[in-house]
């Protein structure tokens, strides 16, 4: 499991957000879905995150900057994601998925993001 802490730039604000590999899905808090454009979920889900239950009423599309590289993913808003070990406040946490989805790779060792795989181009194949 690998985590690395740094800002990403959500429509041009920094929001402090935790890359964790241990984490499937992306969170945002409410300031940060502020920003984006949301969605109420048909149900309300339940999520365990930061060592307690929160509920999950709504989604957002979270349009972010990563050093620069422009992402999209799904993000489900939370009241709270908790803070860090330097006691700095979580605003995203950006999991798993959606770093696989755009070639991001944690390097804990070196407190560092490797964007070497992120992709230059959406490829897809079909018929």
């Amino acid at each position: 499991m690998g985590r690395v802490r740094e800002h990403i730039r959500v429509n041009g604000r920094k929001c402090w957000t935790l890359f964790d590999s241990g984490a499937r899905n992306t969170y945002v808090v409410p300031a940060v879905a502020s920003l984006l454009a949301t969605t109420k979920l048909p149900k309300t889900l339940r999520s365990g995150l930061g060592g307690k239950i929160q509920k999950v009423a709504k989604a957002a599309l979270l349009v972010a900057q990563v050093q620069g590289h422009e992402v999209s993913t799904n993000a489900l808003v939370v009241r709270d994601i908790g803070k860090d070990e330097e006691g700095k406040t979580i605003e995203v946490l950006f999991g798993a998925l959606a770093m696989q989805q755009w070639g991001i790779r944690p390097v804990p060792d070196e407190e560092r993001l490797d964007l070497t795989h992120y992709p230059k181009e959406l490829l897809e194949f079909g018929s």
